[in-house]
């Protein structure tokens, strides 16, 4: 018998039919609080060696309906090693048609990143030499919102901030901040050892455990939209963005990293803050150089595709990076990863997933240390 299940860390979906293998039928649950639609995560039993036809059938009326334009499922046996089913939306039905090769197996829009993994990436990195793990309070539901402190603590030294996954259903995001971490932390790496030895990283991995742990895409156990919060966040609606805004405020900021992921664009790329008041030339040169050393670090990522200079222009000061530049004068960046593939660099087994997020996220020490080098002579 069929059987179809949510009922764990990430997990989402509504179950219409499963009575027959070719005809499955679900719905793409919302956010807890929130009506955004585009997550899902569920375990299909019972299928071993037999041909299921799926079909999401609200996935039309989703948040970001384009996203599922060539778009993949991703799947795994082991809840650990992600793989791609060809997909197809048809009339606003995303559909797949699979041959599991074991009893059970996962589906989700993106490889999920566990609250397991998160609390195991605190405890290891945190326990490092050097390293200074903190609770800056606690989230909506009562969860601890850890930050990393890492590298140099002398109070000359430039603070970087990295954070992750504002939007939970970002997975990619903490990801990233894990291939990021551990170069950190990798003793023989030149790179790492300069970075350690001149500023202070400052990394919160994962925002907003609310949100992660229900499996919504976009809002924490509230509803709120934390990347809508910064201008004015409530300690009741957003104590997680006050919680971190307080730390800023206390270390500093020099350059600041807001990892997410796009729906729709096939690509990797960074939004900066052209539209935001007080933006300078000299803010201008540091940004389009920041962009060229991390093209020349990473081909994964590119400046060609991404958005509009004044996409936020109406809601700026709300966004993380938007306030972040405009409240601490700095370089201030939203890296954005794709859901899909990198259409520069396709991969039709795994398309975009957590292992590349990581090797991106170790790329991106070379322009922040460039950045550093080149900030620390003017």
């Amino acid at each position: 018998m069929i059987s179809i299940s949510s009922n764990f860390d990430s997990g989402a979906i509504l179950v219409d039919r499963c009575e027959q293998p070719d005809d499955i039928s679900l719905r793409i649950r919302a956010d807890s609080h929130a009506d955004f639609t585009q997550w899902f995560h569920f375990r299909v039993a019972g299928v071993r060696d037999t041909p299921i036809t799926v079909r999401l059938t609200n996935a039309g009326q989703s948040t970001y309906p384009g996203g599922w334009r060539d778009y993949s499922v991703v799947a795994s046996y082991d809840h650990s090693n992600w793989f791609r089913v060809a997909t197809r939306l048809v009339d606003g039905v995303l559909e797949w048609q699979h041959t599991p090769a074991a009893d059970a197996i996962y589906y989700a829009y993106f490889e999920p990143y566990s609250w397991e993994r998160h609390l195991e990436l605190i405890g290891r990195i945190g326990a490092a030499p050097g390293v200074e793990q903190q609770r800056l309070g606690a989230t909506v539901d009562g969860r601890d919102l850890d930050i990393l402190y890492l590298g140099s603590r002398q109070a000359q030294a430039p603070r970087v901030w990295i954070i992750a996954r504002q939007h939970p259903g970002e997975t990619m995001a903490e990801w990233f901040v894990e291939g990021l971490l551990e170069r950190l932390l990798d003793g023989a790496d030149p790179v790492s050892r300069t970075l350690l030895g001149s500023a202070r990283f400052c990394v919160v991995p994962n925002m907003n455990p609310d949100g992660a742990v229900r499996g919504n895409l976009r809002t924490n156990a509230a509803g709120a939209n934390l990347n809508r919060e910064w201008l004015e966040p409530s300690r009741e609606r957003s104590p997680e963005v006050w919680l971190v805004r307080a730390a800023m405020q206390k270390e500093g900021v020099a350059l600041f990293v807001d990892a997410h992921g796009d729906e729709a664009l096939p690509y990797v790329f960074v939004a900066g803050n052209d539209m935001v008041p007080g933006f300078t030339q000299a803010l201008a040169d540091s940004q389009a150089s920041f962009i060229a050393n991390f093209k020349n670090a990473s081909p994964d990522f590119q400046d060609r595709f991404g958005y509009p200079r004044d996409k936020h222009s109406t809601e700026a000061l709300k966004l993380a990076s938007k306030w972040v530049g405009h409240e601490f004068g700095c370089l201030s960046l939203t890296l954005e990863m794709p859901f899909k593939d990198n259409a520069n660099l396709p991969d039709s087994q795994r398309g975009w997933d957590g292992a590349r997020s990581k090797r991106l996220g170790a790329a991106i020490l070379l322009p922040i240390a460039q950045y550093l080098a080149d900030r620390a002579q003017m």
